[in-house]
This record gives structure tokens, C-alpha cells and sequence, in this order.
């Protein structure tokens, strides 16, 4: 199922909160993060590792743009890019959980998508973002969201699901003590 998700954001210090939010609850845990991205090309990474004292919490960032980076960085068969294409949630989770099987990481998100403005198709229109979110001691979640605007606009968005996906789950997973 794909949502419509996500809202313009408009300037780049709209990040600096849900990423300390983000920050506060893995050191609280002293759990730790990696992603994984395609179309946003590491801006994932750019916005966390933007807060000082990132070092305590982010692990490292895989930017996997081609398909072939994939499959060697992340260890995504080759047979679910051919049989669900890099936009899908079948990638994104493979992503998601490569990301995991090569880090340090607890927690993990993968990002893939068709930022534009061509590379679309009308099953997989532009704006079509894959996400996954990956936890070292539980499950997998993925999810689809169709953006709009641009390409800034689309890759803007897609890293504000992101990380919103993260504090969800890291929200709805309380430390047990």
C-alpha cells in the first residue's frame, strides 16, 4: 500500500529538533544507528551527523545509489532487484536489515525512491519513496509513501519520514531496566 505522506519543510534547521529528539532517546538507551540510502544520497546521514556529539550514536551511513551497491555493500539479492525493482519495500527491507548485518548498529532505516524529475512509471510514479526501519532485536517495518514537489521537495520529505519513522518506533520500544 502506498500513503501520501509528508509536508514541505521548508528550511533545513526544521531538522535540528527530531534529530536531537532522535539523539537523546539512543543515548538514553546507548543504542546505536546506521542507515541506508539511495535516492536521498546521504543526506540522511548529512542531517544526523549535523548535531554535535553524533559520534555517541551514529554508527555510519551507507549511500547505495546504484543497484550493484546494493547487492555489495548491503547484501541485497540480486533476485529481489530483479524481481521488485530498487523502489520497493521488498529492497528497502533488504536494505534495512544489510545495514544491521554490517554495523554495530541496534535501530536502522533505509530509504529508497524516485526522486525525479524523470525515472518514473505509472505503477512507481516520481515521488515514489520505500522505506524500512530495522530494530537488531525485533522486526522489520516497511512502508511506501508517493511525495510531491520537486526533487529537492521529494528527498526533503523522504528524510523527514525517516526520521519520523525512527522516533516512532524508538518511541513505541521503551528501555526495559
Amino acid at each position: 500500500m502506498t500513503v501520501r505522506c509528508g509536508v514541505m519543510i521548508g528550511r533545513m534547521d526544521a531538522f535540528e529538533q527530531p534529530v536531537a529528539r532522535l539523539a537523546a532517546l539512543l543515548l538514553q538507551r546507548a543504542e546505536w544507528l546506521a542507515v541506508a540510502e539511495s535516492c536521498t544520497g546521504g543526506w540522511l546521514a548529512q542531517v544526523l551527523t549535523a548535531l554535535a556529539g553524533s559520534s555517541a550514536w551514529f554508527d555510519r551511513g551507507f549511500v547505495t545509489y546504484a543497484n550493484a551497491a546494493k547487492v555489495e555493500m548491503l547484501g541485497v539479492p540480486e533476485t529481489t532487484l530483479r524481481r521488485h525493482g530498487a523502489v520497493s519495500v521488498a529492497t528497502a527491507r533488504a536494505m534495512a536489515q544489510g545495514a544491521l548485518a554490517h554495523s554495530r548498529a541496534d535501530w536502522t532505516v533505509a530509504i529508497t525512491g524516485i526522486a525525479g524529475p524523470g525515472g518514473g512509471t505509472p505503477d512507481k510514479p516520481v515521488g515514489t519513496v520505500c522505506f524500512a526501519w530495522a530494530a537488531r532485536d525485533g522486526g522489520c517495518q516497511a512502508q511506501t509513501c508517493c511525495f510531491s514537489g520537486d526533487r529537492q521537495a521529494v528527498r526533503e520529505q523522504a528524510v523527514r519520514q525517516a526520521l519520523d519513522g525512527l522516533l516512532i518506533r524508538l518511541e513505541a520500544n521503551p528501555v526495559v531496566a
